[in-house]
């Protein structure tokens, strides 16, 4: 395969143009990127972000290796949950108060489903979406099953009607306003007020939201949200997932998951369990204080920054690589999946080709790092805090000529597991 990749001038030159117009360019030094490497991944796991190795070293040689337990109180260490929690918050329009970080994804959507159900008991139906990401229907089923409940499969737009019929025995409406696969994006405000109109609670995936557009969950209305901490927020590697509950609901939250550290006076070593005000009763267990230290880290990539701004450039991204799509990978046979119109985006693109894990596999190896999901989609997701336009072109670049030079294996051997 040749290595040099010509680009028709026009995207050579708008590419040039949009990053020279960028106001966010000088981010990307918050991130430690691999030379020569284009990045698209961050939708599955977001690069390092500068910050995070010398908080770890500190975190481990000085405030565990000398400090030892008396960093619990010293260092702050049992009070993180709340405080990344509340870092987060502010990332997803939250007022301090309502957010907590700590446990996995699967956990906090697990607490989350529960508690909902909890407040609706006389309710005996959960909605979430067909296409939801796997561990939100698996875990919608596990808490029918636990509270005799049903589930209903419904898509986002089939929501009116279905609540129309059925919406006065609805608990919770589960969604995500991204869709993990396409990229589409969910009208939340229209949603949530659907839920509430049916006297539903609104819970809410911002997995592939948070840190990529502005969410203002408190003036929404939201009820509860979860997402994870690795995605657009970088914090590593199965980084501490995040739980949000409104406070209006916090008096009567019930978790299925009692842990110690969710009591009112964990230390004090009580027989029966008696919740801890507020959102600390939605803590669990011991807090993983490495990983959720190289979040509060993480998060500093976001230190002054307008999610506004990151929403305006991640549209104009997605925007040119849906050109740079239609003008060089249409003709290939690629088609994308992602709606066009803005409005309906989140932060990635999403194409269609028959040979998607072969080709992503291929991109890899020529320094592009993008995903696949079966059967045949391939995945961009963008970043504004460090992806470029001309991040973007290189990619659409290596794409065309792959397939052109029929320069990839179709059906290549897993390297393991993880697509």
């Amino acid at each position: 395969m040749t290595t040099a990749l010509s680009a028709p001038a026009a995207l050579r030159e708008r590419a040039a143009r949009l990053d020279a117009e960028d106001p966010l360019a000088a981010l990307r030094a918050r991130f430690l990127l691999p030379p020569g490497v284009v990045h698209l991944d961050g939708n599955s796991l977001g690069p390092l972000p500068a910050a995070v190795p010398a908080a770890l070293d500190d975190v481990v040689r000085r405030q565990w290796g000398t400090g030892l337990i008396g960093s619990w109180n010293a260092e702050g260490w049992w009070d993180a949950p709340l405080r990344v929690g509340d870092t987060v918050g502010a990332l997803i329009g939250a007022a301090p108060g309502q957010t907590v970080a700590g446990d996995s994804t699967s956990v906090q959507v697990f607490t989350a489903l529960d508690a909902a159900a909890a407040l609706r008991p006389d309710r005996p139906l959960l909605v979430t979406d067909p296409g939801h990401f796997p561990t939100d229907r698996f875990l919608a089923d596990a808490v029918a099953s636990r509270r005799n409940a049903e589930v209903r499969r419904v898509p986002p737009e089939d929501l009116p009607r279905f609540l129309a019929a059925e919406g006065h025995r609805v608990a919770v409406v589960s969604y995500a306003p991204v869709d993990f696969r396409t990229g589409e994006l969910y009208d939340m405000r229209a949603l949530t007020r659907a839920a509430h109109d049916a006297g539903a609670l609104a819970l809410w995936d911002l997995c592939h939201a948070a840190g990529a557009l502005p969410l203002d969950v408190d003036a929404l209305g939201v009820d509860l949200a979860v997402g994870c901490g690795y995605k657009f927020l970088s914090g590593g590697p199965g980084a501490p997932a995040f739980l949000y509950v409104a406070r209006r609901h916090h008096a009567a939250l019930e978790t299925p998951l009692p842990g110690w550290t969710g009591h009112a006076d964990p230390f004090g070593l009580a027989g029966q369990y008696t919740p801890a005000p507020g959102i600390a009763r939605a803590r669990i267990g011991t807090p993983p204080i490495l990983s959720l230290l190289a979040l509060e880290a993480a998060l500093t990539a976001f230190d002054g920054v307008d999610l506004t701004r990151v929403r305006a450039k991640s549209l104009s991204l997605t925007g040119f690589f849906l050109r740079c799509a239609d003008d060089l990978l249409t003709p290939l046979g690629f088609t994308s999946v992602t709606p066009a119109e803005p409005a309906r985006r989140g932060s990635q693109v999403t194409l269609r080709h028959p040979h998607a894990r072969g080709l992503v596999v291929a991109l890899a190896e020529h320094g592009v790092i993008a995903d696949m999901r079966v059967p045949d989609l391939l995945r961009f997701g963008v970043n504004a805090l460090y992806t470029s336009h001309q991040d973007l072109l290189t990619a659409a670049l290596r794409l065309r000529d792959l397939v052109r030079e029929a320069a990839y294996d179709p059906a290549p051997t897993a390297a393991g597991p993880v697509t």
